[in-house]
């Protein structure tokens, strides 16, 4: 019942990739709305990995397995993003880009990349009773809606059909639903330590998924009113937190 459970909550965790290259492909949301979203869902990002990720690992691993895990985190998505750029998905959550017809494998993987740490995440989480995490389960349905409505902008631009687009986010709701039932049974039969490393492991790799697309991109379509924005997503999820 629980590993259903998990993949359940990452599937609709996801699902917001969906809706949101639905609304791209009936009504384009303009740049500057788009920049506001993703400057708050990245200040609820923050305030998730702060609050739920890094300070949880640490009290149930200590801080040697959570920085472990922090550093390699964020050297694996670094390498990962870099390599998946240079397979033809450069500029993936961008309006302008990927068009390429050819880069649906890489955006497939790209976008995979950002939410499997996230899935793994809320997987844990169910399996250790905990509930979801109300503010971090918000900071992905977020996050990933503007990824979806720049990435299939993109991709109408570059002469994407709508079923195949639709088939493309699919594709990553059902990777992303895999992630949290792998999180919600495998990985946690770990010990402490092995927890508190996934849990910094995905905190490292959000934050560097953060300073290196969400929040230029957001800035870049929403200009200054995306610092303020961001700051009232995290405000948001900080209260958001105290009620878990």
């Amino acid at each position: 019942m629980v590993p259903l459970l998990a993949a359940g909550w990452g599937a609709l965790a996801a699902s917001s990739l969906v809706v949101g290259a639905l609304i791209a492909l009936v009504r384009p949301i303009p740049r500057r709305p788009l920049g506001l979203i993703m400057a708050f869902g990245a200040g609820v990002l923050f305030s998730s990995v702060a609050f739920e990720l890094v300070e949880e690992a640490v009290a149930i691993g200590g801080q040697l397995a959570m920085a472990s895990g922090l550093a390699i985190g964020a050297l694996v998505f670094f390498a990962g993003d870099e390599l998946i750029d240079r397979m033809g998905a450069a500029g993936m959550g961008t309006v302008d880009g990927p068009t390429s017809p050819g880069s649906g494998l890489a955006i497939v993987l790209g976008a995979a990349l950002d939410g499997v740490p996230e899935s793994i995440v809320l997987g844990l989480s169910v399996a250790a009773g905990s509930g979801t995490g109300i503010a971090f389960f918000a900071a992905v349905l977020l996050s990933n809606l503007p990824e979806a409505i720049a990435g299939t902008a993109g991709l109408r631009s570059g002469g994407w059909q709508a079923g195949r687009i639709i088939g493309l986010w699919l594709i990553v709701v059902a990777a992303s639903a895999l992630a949290a039932l792998v999180g919600g049974t495998v990985l946690d039969a770990g010990q402490g330590a092995v927890r508190a490393f996934i849990l910094g492991f995905a905190g490292g790799a959000i934050l560097t998924m953060l300073s290196d697309s969400l929040v230029p991109q957001a800035f870049e379509n929403a200009g200054p009113l995306a610092g303020p924005v961001t700051t009232l997503g995290f405000g948001l999820a900080f209260a958001l937190s105290l009620l878990d």
